[in-house]
């Protein structure tokens, strides 16, 4: 168990470890990875992942796009942030940043859970131009019922200390089974590798705390409110059996943001684009095409260890 995860300790054989770099922006040492030549295209990942999460869909991209995929903040190998940093406009503005220090425009962006919320916020502030945005099991709504009450009270009461991080950690490291139980109640079936990077994840509390506060800042009302600006070139891709963000939630964000677009991907859980990325890359390309541009500008790069 450990604080924040070491790239020479738990990233020493990180998923597309080629493509990655260390850069100064916004006050944050980022982890980011960038592949291919062509269209910049943005990931986002979730709540508590990494870039491992887009371990296979990032080199299939990668053959059309400029691919430009970081840790978003407090998350895998990227810093964490101080005061409201961790919220969903402080990690827009944060990665905003980081767009600019990369010099990177992305033609294309894509966010799966949390991370399609700070997308979002990203083109509703103007950061991404007129991107195409593909929202991935997207979290754009609240919950609402018992889980909307509970969820976010619970993570402040939390992430008050570092004694949860700590104590999730602890278990994980003891218990090998239950962060796969926790991806499995996502509805996804990953294979060895991905539950093992979670896994090796979920043992650094820095990590584990990253999230949570993560969790205890975010407030989706306004960004709800704010959805319908969006228009016709949010594209809402659904998995049906997606346990942690179902797809009637899909549905009510299509139904407030005129012209937007509806997919669904069979037999798949909230991580399908782990499960099956062909399937995910194929759609993306399909529905998005290339952009028009890309443009790059030197950085501050530290390449860490190869």
């Amino acid at each position: 168990m450990s604080g924040k995860p070491r790239w020479e300790v738990e990233g020493r054989d990180w998923p597309n470890r080629a493509a990655s770099a260390f850069v100064q922006a916004g006050g944050l040492r980022w982890h980011v990875q960038r592949a291919g030549h062509g269209p910049a295209l943005l990931l986002l990942h979730g709540t508590g992942a990494a870039t491992h999460s887009w371990r296979g869909l990032l080199p299939l991209l990668a053959r059309r796009f400029h691919v430009v995929a970081p840790d978003l903040p407090g998350h895998g190998f990227t810093s964490t942030p101080e005061g409201d940093g961790l919220s969903l406009p402080g990690m827009a503005r944060a990665v905003a940043a980081l767009l600019d220090a990369l010099g990177v425009a992305p033609g294309v962006a894509v966010g799966h859970s949390a991370g399609a919320a700070v997308m979002a916020r990203l083109a509703l502030d103007r950061r991404i131009g007129a991107a195409p945005l593909v929202s991935l099991n997207g979290a754009l709504l609240p919950l609402h019922g018992l889980a909307g009450m509970v969820f976010s009270p619970a993570a402040k009461l939390l992430a008050l200390t570092d004694v949860f991080p700590r104590l999730f950690a602890w278990r994980a490291t003891l218990d090998p089974r239950m962060v796969e139980q926790l991806l499995r109640d996502t509805g996804s079936r990953l294979d060895a590798e991905g539950i093992e990077l979670y896994r090796r994840l979920a043992r650094c509390s820095g990590h584990v705390a990253g999230a949570l506060g993560m969790m205890a800042r975010w407030d989706l009302e306004p960004l709800a409110r704010a959805l319908p600006a969006l228009g016709s070139r949010l594209v809402v891709v659904s998995a049906t059996g997606d346990r942690t963000v179902p797809p009637s939630l899909g549905d009510q964000v299509v139904a407030r943001v005129p012209g937007a677009r509806r997919h669904l991907l069979p037999g798949l859980g909230h991580l399908a684009h782990e499960e099956d990325p062909g399937s995910v890359e194929a759609l993306i390309e399909g529905l998005c095409g290339p952009a028009d541009s890309n443009t790059r500008a030197d950085v501050v790069v530290d390449r860490g260890v190869n």
